[in-house]
């Protein structure tokens, strides 16, 4: 538990943490106060399409923040200590305050996780609250059970930037991959565009866990989560033999 409080302190202690936190805290519900207007017109006119999923698509944005949580998590470890110790990273600080690296790890999936659930929690229940203020009764209020299936897919998709940057050793690759991927260009839409196996990658996978109208490839919200928690373990693993087995 000391460990663990250790990693909490230095996590929310991050400028990069605190800023992200802040930004996908606060842009969701302004999302949903911004576009209320235009949304409503739209419902109105039969433009808007599908509205199930209107209380999460604002919601989307807060996954962002999960990212970069994931990341600098691990990328504080690597980054360099400064002029006074030339080559010297925190990382050669927190082995010496705990060697066992497998606990260090999983200290650090803990806080991570926790940081996320709470975050999550407070920006959905907030940014719902508004949806409802601003659209209710024109679509299907929030289900707890979907709420709860982008929840898990918010911490998922923190751990897999943990993962990865745990493997790469570098946040800045990391990061820009991840978000690359997710609006510039992405990979998984592409192989989805040559094989229905592209739905099944992490990157969009977890979205079937809680949005009703999301590709052309139905997976039930269940098999979707066990996918998604699939991929992240099985990274996961990957990245604790690799930090166990390279120098500091």
């Amino acid at each position: 538990m000391s460990l663990v409080r250790a990693e909490l302190l230095k996590l929310l202690g991050l400028p990069t943490a605190r800023v992200g936190l802040l930004l996908a805290g606060v842009i969701a519900p302004v999302l949903v106060l911004v576009n209320a207007a235009p949304v409503r017109e739209a419902i109105a006119d039969g433009s808007y399409g599908f509205t199930d999923d209107l209380a999460y698509n604002s919601l989307q944005i807060v996954m962002l923040g999960a990212l970069i949580l994931g990341v600098v998590a691990v990328s504080s470890e690597f980054t360099p200590a400064g002029e006074d110790s030339p080559g010297g990273r925190q990382l050669t600080t927190t082995l010496l305050a705990a060697p066992r690296r497998g606990r260090l790890v999983a200290a650090k999936a803990i806080v991570l996780s926790v940081v996320v659930i709470v975050h999550g929690a407070l920006t959905m229940a907030l940014t719902v609250w508004l949806t409802e203020i601003e659209h209710g009764g024109t679509y299907p209020a929030a289900e707890p059970a979907r709420l709860a299936g982008m929840l898990l897919d918010w911490v998922l998709l923190g751990l897999l930037a943990f993962a990865l940057t745990l493997i790469f050793r570098n946040g800045i690759v990391t990061l820009t991959l991840l978000i690359v991927n997710a609006g510039v260009i992405s990979v998984s839409w592409l192989v989805m565009k040559v094989t229905p196996l592209g739905a099944y990658l992490p990157d969009i996978v977890g979205k079937h866990m809680y949005l009703e109208d999301f590709g052309d490839v139905e997976i039930a919200p269940l098999t979707a989560g066990l996918v998604m928690t699939g991929w992240v373990a099985a990274l996961l693993v990957l990245a604790v033999r690799l930090f166990q087995r390279r120098e500091a």
